[in-house]
C-alpha cells in the first residue's frame, strides 16, 4: 500500500525559507512520477513542482526560481526547498504520486492524474 507522509511545514515571515519532506512507503519513488501541490482556503489545488520518474523537475511559473524539488532515492524521500517565500505561498502543501505515462507536461500539474496523496503540511507566510 502506497503511503506518503509530509513534514516540515510551519510559519515564517516573507522572504524566509522552509524545506518540506515527503517520505514514501510501499513503493519506490524513482519509479513513479511525483508532484508537490498546494491548496489555499477557497482555492483549487494547484501543482507547484513535479518530476517524471526520477527525471528533471518542472515548476509552476509562480514558484520558478524560488522552489527546488529534489529526491533522495536511498531514503525514498522527496524534498521541496522553498526560498524567498511570499504571503501568497500560504497553503496546505501535499505530495502525490502518479503512474501516468508520457507526455508528462500534459498532466504533471493536474491533481486528478495523481493516485496517492499525503495528508498535507501547512505553510503560513506572514508579511
Amino acid at each position: 500500500q502506497v503511503q506518503l507522509v509530509e513534514s516540515g511545514g510551519g510559519s515564517v515571515q516573507a522572504g524566509g525559507s522552509l524545506r518540506l519532506s515527503c517520505t514514501a512507503s510501499g513503493y519506490t519513488v524513482s519509479r513513479y512520477s511525483m508532484g508537490w501541490f498546494r491548496q489555499a482556503p477557497g482555492k483549487e489545488r494547484e501543482g507547484v513542482a513535479a518530476i517524471y520518474r526520477d527525471g528533471s523537475p518542472i515548476y509552476a511559473d509562480s514558484v520558478k526560481g524560488r522552489f527546488t524539488f529534489s529526491q533522495d532515492n536511498a531514503k525514498n524521500t522527496l524534498y521541496l526547498q522553498m526560498n524567498m517565500l511570499k504571503p501568497e505561498d500560504t497553503a496546505m502543501y501535499y505530495c502525490a504520486a502518479a503512474t501516468g505515462a508520457l507526455p508528462f507536461r500534459v498532466w504533471a500539474f493536474l491533481a486528478d492524474a495523481y493516485n496517492a496523496w499525503g495528508q498535507g503540511t501547512q505553510v503560513t507566510v506572514s508579511s
